[in-house]
């Protein structure tokens, strides 16, 4: 079946936002070898979908390596993602790593596990990428998870601090890249249903209604409902930071600052 129109135009708004993120924060360039993080969800599947169209008419030539953890949750459809990584003809690697039961056997019933979760999976992605030579990895997060972690280390976590774009792992070995970052969920999700793509839901933490992003989430869709636009402007913010007026001393010399009448005074 032909694509309508109307998915054709959302995903060439996608592609052109997706390419234009990659160009502000450079995020390939000639020669890059991208792993690419699949999970069977709507953002990782669009991800992949908005690369493989952009490297096939980017300035640049780059390998692209679609990557899945079966992390061994039990009832996970192991066939799907193979599946359909061949049916494309995509690069791929499916790593096969029991930490659901990591993470159960450490956190207690009833706790959230997604920190947990989140740090074994970045450890077996940063060695999958070691392992074929891959020095970016492309995650799926969009412009609503990068404010919603702001809100999340604001009230939280006492930071204001949200998802870099683009940012240099610890061990300084590979470049994550989020070229999503000016894709908003709505039009990712519509685009995901009009793809049909075969949707792998997160049976470990999805169903947890304590988590705080939730929470997080639930607010901002409330403030998107009365004020439309709140996200864009928050994520507009997060561009336009002017560190004179925030209070951080390791970011602007407040210690330092005087006026001209006290600069001319103390050099008189």
């Amino acid at each position: 079946m032909e694509p309508s129109n109307t998915l054709l135009r959302l995903r060439k708004r996608l592609e052109n936002k997706a390419g234009k993120a990659i160009a502000d924060y450079n995020m390939i360039e000639e020669g890059d070898t991208v792993l690419v993080c699949i999970s069977g969800g709507k953002d990782s599947y669009t991800l992949l979908t908005l690369l493989i169209a952009l490297s096939e008419r980017a300035p640049v030539d780059f390998r692209l390596i679609a990557m899945n953890l079966d992390q061994k949750q039990p009832g996970f459809p192991a066939d799907v993602l193979p599946s359909y990584l061949a049916k494309i003809g995509v690069e791929h690697r499916i790593i096969e790593q029991d930490t659901y039961s990591v993470v159960k056997n450490m956190i207690p019933q009833g706790k959230t596990t997604c920190s947990l979760c989140s740090r074994l999976r970045r450890g077996v992605i940063y060695r999958t990428a070691k392992e074929v030579g891959a020095n970016k990895i492309a995650l799926g997060h969009h412009r609503d998870d990068i404010v919603h972690t702001l809100f999340l280390n604001l009230f939280f976590g006492g930071q204001l601090k949200a998802m870099p774009p683009k940012l240099v792992t610890d061990d300084g070995a590979h470049v994550v890249i989020r070229p999503l970052a000016y894709c908003n969920e709505i039009d990712i999700a519509r685009f995901a249903r009009g793809m049909d793509y075969p949707i792998i839901p997160c049976n470990l933490c999805g169903s947890q209604d304590n988590l705080q992003r939730q929470k997080v989430r639930e607010m901002m869709a409330d403030w998107d409902r009365r004020y439309p636009g709140r996200t864009e402007a928050v994520f507009s913010a997060l561009q336009r930071v002017i560190p004179s007026h925030l209070a951080d001393n390791t970011l602007f010399d407040f210690k330092g600052l005087r006026s001209g009448a006290d600069l001319r005074e103390k050099n008189s």
